[in-house]
């Protein structure tokens, strides 16, 4: 009798379903493990913040540079950060505010940061983001500081002026934007292209080039002009990848903007201060003494200590005519010895100083 040959395929899924059902034990495994810290949490101090960002940083990094392959070494920190996030939420949901709605690039930070299993909180203005935190209706806020082709936020700068809150990190996010469509649609029935003004604008030249008889039409948002999209037979919109998952569309043409290296700056904001990791960035708010050489006089402190000042912002205070606050980047933790002793220095030159956080790099571990 002939023996029935081996199916190498069928060998090797059922190796595979093999692993898939360990994989899923160790994460339940983890899971149970992830439990009982938050049990000894809540009983050591009931009113204590769960997150570890620290721990995080240092699990991520280590799996990162433990990874042997042939696992794509990209996608081991999102798959361990979403890993993190749905453990976590055993202990104690991340209550997150974030500039909405649900689908803005804001929203993929704040997912990017903490994971898609944190309890998102969309709000409607910068200052709302801000307040949510600061009233302990969130654990963090995400707002957008700086974009790379755009400049600087000035509703966040201004939010600063007033608050108490510390920058604990930041997250920058390459801002890819898709073309987003209902899944029966082709692109040449197009008739309508929705987004914010400023999207459609960073898509011009593919949008003549592909869509020229697509009307454009300008909406409050990239999530709100997906939505639209969703309700018209012949629409489409510029958006993110998760703006079609959100809203039941299908991803038609990615990367359409007309600059690749399109990016946005976030912060992240907390009332802890996050401790030293070596590859830190401090950021200070400086009101300035009035008087020739003011602005030379906040800058003179870093510079004989060869402190790299990554940017600095000017903003009126509102307070009075003619007064500015000053927002500084500086590399290094507050902590560290010599941004220290400038700090001290600073401090006797300024009309007030403030050191708004000390967070680690964004992209450095």
């Amino acid at each position: 009798m002939t023996p029935t040959p081996i199916d190498p395929l069928k060998h090797l899924r059922q190796a595979i379903d093999a692993v898939d059902d360990e994989v899923l034990a160790l994460l339940n495994r983890r899971a149970g493990l992830a439990a009982q810290v938050g049990l000894l949490k809540l009983a050591a101090a009931p009113e204590t913040l769960f997150h570890a960002p620290r721990r995080e940083r240092e699990i991520l990094a280590r799996l990162e540079a433990e990874n042997g392959g042939p696992f794509p070494a990209t996608a081991v920190r999102t798959i361990f950060q979403e890993i993190m996030s749905a453990c976590l939420s055993l202990e104690k949901p991340l209550r997150v505010a974030f500039l909405g709605p649900e689908g803005s690039f804001t929203h993929l930070a704040a997912r990017h940061q903490f994971g898609g299993s944190s309890q998102p909180l969309p709000l409607g203005t910068i200052q709302a983001v801000f307040q949510a935190v600061e009233r302990a209706r969130a654990d963090y806020g995400v707002v957008p500081v700086e974009n790379a082709t755009e400049g600087a936020v000035d509703s966040t700068l201004d939010a600063f002026l007033d608050s108490p809150l510390r920058i604990c990190a930041e997250i920058l996010l390459p801002v890819d934007q898709a073309l987003l469509l209902r899944p029966e649609l082709e692109l040449g029935a197009v008739r309508r292209v929705y987004s914010h003004p400023q999207a459609l604008g960073q898509c011009r030249r593919w949008l003549e080039a592909h869509l020229p008889q697509a009307d454009r039409i300008e909406a409050p948002s990239t999530s709100e002009a997906a939505r639209l999209a969703r309700e018209d037979a012949e629409g489409a919109a510029v958006a993110s990848e998760l703006a079609a998952e959100l809203f039941g569309l299908k991803v038609a043409e990615t990367r359409i903007q007309d600059l690749a290296a399109n990016a946005t700056r976030f912060l992240v904001l907390g009332s802890k201060v996050a401790e030293p990791t070596g590859r830190d960035r401090t950021t200070l708010l400086a009101m300035a003494q009035d008087g020739p050489g003011a602005l030379l006089r906040l800058l003179e402190p870093l510079a004989r200590r060869g402190l790299n000042l990554s940017r600095i912002q000017s903003r009126p205070t509102r307070r009075k005519l003619w007064e500015y606050a000053f927002f500084l980047d500086v590399e290094g933790h507050a902590a560290d010895p010599l941004l220290a002793e400038a700090l001290v220095d600073l401090q006797g030159a300024c009309a007030s100083l403030k050191v708004l956080g000390s967070y680690p790099r964004a992209g450095e571990g």
